[in-house]
């Protein structure tokens, strides 16, 4: 009897312990439940990758993503309710052999992923300190906004579709420990910056295409591996940090001799430099690292014999020589037999009857009398090379002196163009750049796929199209004159403009102005379709006006969708910042997408179109190159000395169309008046009331507000230093992200209390 009476209290206490663990465990799982912030964070970047197979386990928000179990393929770490690490390995197909910058079907995410977005969403897990994020076909230029993720230890963007440079802004991440980029197509110059990053410990840019030369990278003494393999960097081999573990360079163009200081780099394990052009007799003492145990240098220029005392290293297991121009024995450590380890030493002229081996005349350096004769063989070819770049130049300077001479009318041409360039160096161009009108950058040609190619329009095609530019086609008039609506001949709805010009333009000088004037090619600018001029029919002479040819956008301009009292459909908050942010990408393009940028765009919401689809187009940008306004559409503005001065200023125009987004036409239109007695108003909750459109007030987050109002006093505040468009566009993604987040609490909420 007494047994099993303990035997039912030992039962009791092991009942106990159980609920007590049980409930423990609840408790534990409680403090990691995730803030519902980041979780519509993880959603949009679910979004934001397209749905991949490998995140199917979030398809339900309302569980804690903390909870989840993790997979060879996904893993999540939370500390604190905040996402600390996130690991996502997807299933891409392998890469291309080339890759032009633009999005691939079926190997890439599509056409409609924006990395420019996707780390600005990412940005918002403020804690993360490991990102991984590989073969997800992530495609194009990586933003400098990446180096936001400021708690970043560890980043691998592997194997997918990085294109162009790595941001400057990288070095900014100085918490950074292991940096990789492999398999992707990177290629650009290596940056000389990383030193910068004091903590870094790896650097792998594996198989991209980088080229150039390799920095210094002795001052890295954080540095332990690092992996150039598969680039196209073509310099001298430089000095490395004391502390490298393991240095892969091959598949590179590295030239000249081994550097004698890697042969104190006591702490090298893993030395690769096959198929390189190094050249010179490999350096004994690398040979006998005391923790080498991998040595690669196959495939290179390397000559003359290897000293017979040559000593290997105790861990030293696998040596490869082979495919160089080596002479003389195989000193003893080397040879296969005498120690066990893998040495590959073929394709060499070595006298050892082992392995393939070539002639000795294969390998024989040219000796000095071949030289010598060889050198005055150069300088004979030298000279008769000058000889000919003499005469060549002789017969320009004779050509040109006959063309000033007897062809005075091209001296004046060329005189105009200069002197119609200095007469509009406030948009920035140099007679170079206007007579090249070629300096278009890698980040201009995303937005030429798909468009149109500019053309050369007949003053009959216009004429047809508009029915001898009838007044029932007549759209309006502005400063860059008058506009029509018009169908050409195959169906399609085109606007031209009648733009009149200065006569200080020659024929030539205009033509090399609109040939500028359309390599500007983005989704949210209006389409420049062609041109047509008239004037004259002389080669010389100057052209009264330009019609300017563009696609037609039907859904009327921004600003007649923004108050109560417009004709067209209100636009709601999220898809006004939807507008703003088609808008700060296109003048974001104008000003960094292009070289000259363009900066005087006179910015009005009467200037953004809406298409069918709702996207934000717009329209007479960079019109200045073309023509001058007149005093009189100055003067209608109303404004001081110091606004008249920002109108230059395209990030002070856009701050007014933040503020139209904000209250509507009619306040903004006050300007002056508004920013002396109302703008101040803003920053209260019952000032907002006020003045802030109803339809603005119903729909937004009071955090999403004050973040686009934030912007737009920097914007238009005279006292307060502008931001670059990068900024402006940043803050108003943030504005987004955060109104998506309050959208989804409000639905979730919405939902439980239904439920």
């Amino acid at each position: 009897m007494g047994i099993a009476k303990k035997r039912e209290f030992f039962m009791g206490c092991c009942r106990s312990f159980l609920l007590f663990c049980f409930a423990s465990s609840f408790f534990f799982l409680g403090t990691h439940q995730l803030q519902s912030s980041q979780t519509q964070v993880l959603m949009q970047l679910r979004k934001h990758l397209e749905y991949p197979r490998q995140l199917e386990i979030w398809n339900d928000h309302t569980i804690d993503f903390c909870s989840i179990s993790s997979l060879s393929q996904v893993h999540m770490t939370c500390l604190d309710n905040l996402v600390t690490e996130l690991r996502v390995l997807g299933d891409k197909p392998a890469k291309v052999s080339d890759f032009n910058g633009f999005s691939i079907p079926n190997q890439t995410l599509s056409e409609a992923f924006s990395l420019d977005s996707f780390v600005t969403t990412l940005a918002r897990l403020n804690s993360l300190k490991v990102l991984s994020l590989v073969s997800l076909g992530i495609w194009g230029q990586l933003p400098d906004k990446i180096h936001r993720l400021s708690s970043l230890q560890y980043l691998d963007l592997s194997s997918n579709y990085l294109f162009g440079s790595i941001p400057p802004k990288v070095s900014a991440m100085v918490k950074l420990q292991t940096l990789k980029f492999d398999d992707n197509f990177l290629n650009e110059t290596m940056p000389n910056w990383f030193d910068s990053l004091s903590n870094i410990t790896t650097l792998s840019l594996r198989n991209n295409q980088l080229k150039g030369s390799l920095p210094d990278l002795s001052s890295s003494s954080s540095l332990h591996v690092l992996d150039l393999s598969g680039n196209k960097l073509n310099s001298k081999l430089p000095s490395m940090p004391k502390g490298l573990v393991m240095l892969l360079l091959s598949n590179n163009s590295f030239s000249g001799d081994i550097p004698k200081e890697y042969c104190t780099l006591s702490g090298l394990q893993h030395l690769d430099m096959s198929h390189n052009a190094i050249r010179g007799t490999p350096l004994a003492a690398i040979f006998s690292l005391p923790n080498m145990s991998y040595l690669n240098l196959a495939s290179n220029l390397l000559s003359g014999s290897l000293p017979g005392h040559l000593i290997c290293g105790s861990k030293l297991d696998y040596i490869d020589i082979s495919n160089n121009s080596l002479t003389g024995e195989l000193p003893f450590c080397l040879r296969t037999e005498s120690e066990k380890r893998v040495v590959k030493f073929g394709g060499n002229c070595l006298s050892i009857g082992m392995q393939h081996q070539h002639e000795l005349s294969y390998c024989k350096e040219v000796s000095p009398k071949e030289k010598q004769s060889g050198g005055k063989d150069v300088g004979i070819l030298v000279g008769v090379i000058l000889g000919l770049v003499v005469l060549t130049v002789l017969l320009v300077l004779s050509f040109i002196i006959f063309c000033r001479r007897y062809c005075p009318r091209g001296i004046s041409e060329q005189h105009l163009l200069h002197k119609s360039v200095e007469d509009n160096s406030a948009v920035g161009l140099s007679s170079e750049i206007l007579a090249n009108a070629r300096y278009i950058s890698q980040a201009a040609k995303v937005g030429i796929q798909g468009l149109p190619v500019c053309r050369t329009f007949a003053l009959e095609e216009l004429m047809e199209a508009t029915n001898n530019f009838d007044n029932s086609v007549f759209l309006g008039e502005g400063s860059y004159g008058k506009l029509y609506k018009g169908r050409l001949y195959n169906g399609t709805l085109v606007s031209i403009r009648c733009l009149p010009l200065s006569k200080k333009y020659s024929i030539r000088n205009v033509k090399l102005r609109l040939d500028l004037l359309a390599k500007l090619r983005h989704q949210h600018l209006v389409c420049l379709l062609g041109h047509c001029l008239d004037g004259g029919v002389r080669n010389d002479y100057s052209p009264n006006k330009v019609y300017l040819v563009s696609e037609y956008v039907p859904n009327g301009n921004f600003r007649a969708h923004l108050s109560g009292n417009s004709p067209g459909k209100v636009l709601d908050w999220s898809e006004r910042l939807a507008v703003l942010i088609s808008v700060a990408k296109a003048v974001h393009f104008l000003h960094t997408g292009i070289i000259p940028g363009f900066f005087c765009n006179r910015l009005k919401t009467n200037n953004i179109l809406l298409n069918e689809h709702g996207m934000a187009k717009l329209s007479d940008y960079g019109l200045s190159i073309l023509a001058e306004e007149t005093d009189k559409s100055k003067a209608n503005d109303g404004l001081s000395s110091w606004q008249m001065t920002s109108l230059e200023d395209d990030a002070y125009s856009f701050g007014y169309i933040l503020l139209e987004a904000l209250v509507g036409p009619s306040k903004s239109d006050r300007r002056e008046a508004f920013m002396q007695n109302d703008m101040a108003s803003l920053n209260s909750l019952d000032g907002r009331k006020k003045i802030v459109e109803p339809i603005v007030l119903a729909t937004c987050s009071q955090e999403s507000l004050s973040i686009v109002i934030s912007i737009t006093n920097k914007c238009i505040c005279p006292e307060s230093s502008r931001p670059s468009f990068e900024d402006i566009l940043w803050n108003l993604q943030y504005a987004v992200q955060v109104q998506t987040t309050a959208d989804g609490d409000r639905r979730f909420d919405s939902a439980s209390h239904q439920y």
